[in-house]
């Protein structure tokens, strides 16, 4: 993940209100983003093909909750607000190339504990 690093990966959105400031992702918090999308789009797709079980897929739905919580900033809209973002910039099959390239270093950037 740090290649998305280094490419600057940069997230903006509104959440909530109009009142409310934008939050930008870049750096080390957008490739966190990614990651978690990643981990999350395959777990489901993987539990949906029956390749793991449903206990798996929450296990790797766990991971993602704790990598938002340990490395990427903001409140929980903000966060959610922004993996949409991630999500609908890549396609399936582009996010689970990503997950069977990079997520033994994702895990290794991001610790969960």
């Amino acid at each position: 993940m740090r290649n998305c690093t280094a490419a600057l990966l940069a997230l903006a959105f509104m959440v909530g209100s109009p009142a409310q400031a934008q939050k930008i992702y870049e750096g080390s918090e957008a490739a966190a983003l990614r990651c978690s999308n990643t981990l999350a789009l395959t777990a489901v797709a993987l539990e949906g093909a029956k390749l793991i079980s449903p206990e798996e897929k929450e296990v790797m739905l766990g991971i993602t909750i704790l990598i938002l919580e340990r490395h990427v900033s903001g409140t929980w809209a903000q966060k959610k607000a922004a993996m949409a973002v991630v999500r609908d910039r890549r396609s399936v099959p582009e996010t689970l190339e990503d997950y069977r390239r990079n997520a033994a270093r994702c895990l290794g950037q991001f610790p969960i504990n």
